[in-house]
């Protein structure tokens, strides 16, 4: 069992909605919260402390780094004559700034199947921003889902034809078409690990893969005292599956 000490940052919510600060994020240091007692910046000071080398010197890291925060610094704007700002940029136009500002030509989208029209529609949004984009689909190669070991049990619809995803023959072969960036659009649970760990390339999320709420997963955590109350009383899963 390890013995490092467990962190749990999120517990902070209560501070920042009592406060509308927290530790790490205060104008003051002398009025600020006090950390927890599991707070990463004191228990883990010298992983803090080692990242900065990381972000200096002209190593990828220290680009994209500095580039991302760049960006966040642009995609708001300050409202005249108050100390408030609006956000002004998608997700979509955040990425694209990104990718300019790095430097990135070439940009893979590693797609679901089901949201080729979306991976289209974005093809076409980033060719308007003098992008080259390359897409690649989950179901390329069209592998039974039977060559990966599963009983015919396992498919959506038993004894059909069903391709498996193969999100590393996606990201090799963005990493054989030299892809400068890639974006994964709508990819599983786990194909997106497997995409992330496979990709030579930076990899960004654009769309996260949710069946039920439109993609939109955060939607649950919203809704998990009412509408989601399941999550908190119910095993998703029994063991017996």
């Amino acid at each position: 069992m390890s013995d490092e000490t467990p962190v749990s940052c999120s517990k902070c919510s209560a501070v920042w909605q009592s406060r509308g600060t927290t530790n790490c994020w205060s104008d003051d240091p002398l009025t600020a919260p006090p950390r927890p007692g599991n707070c990463p910046s004191s228990s883990y000071d010298d992983v803090v402390a080692a990242s900065l080398n990381d972000y200096h010197g002209d190593s990828e890291d220290a680009r994209i780094a500095f580039v991302a925060a760049r960006v966040e610094g642009l995609c708001y704007q300050p409202v005249p004559g108050s100390d408030a700002v609006n956000a002004r940029w998608t997700r979509v136009e955040d990425t694209i700034a990104f990718a300019r500002l790095m430097g990135y030509k070439k940009i893979g989208i590693a797609t679901c199947i089901g949201l080729l029209d979306e991976s289209e529609r974005l093809s076409a949004i980033l060719r308007a921003q003098e992008l080259e984009p390359l897409s690649v689909c989950c179901k390329a190669g069209s592998i039974d889902k039977l060559q990966l070991g599963l009983a015919e049990s396992d498919k959506v619809r038993p004894g059909t034809f069903e391709p498996a995803c193969n999100p590393i023959a996606q990201a090799e072969i963005c990493n054989r078409l030299g892809t400068d960036m890639n974006i994964i659009v709508g990819l599983c649970v786990g194909h997106d690990m497997l995409f992330n760990k496979h990709s030579k390339a930076p990899v960004t999320t654009l769309v996260v893969k949710d069946r039920v709420t439109g993609h939109n997963p955060i939607a649950v955590l919203y809704g998990q005292n009412f509408y989601y109350k399941r999550l908190q009383k119910q095993p998703v899963l029994k063991g017996d599956e």
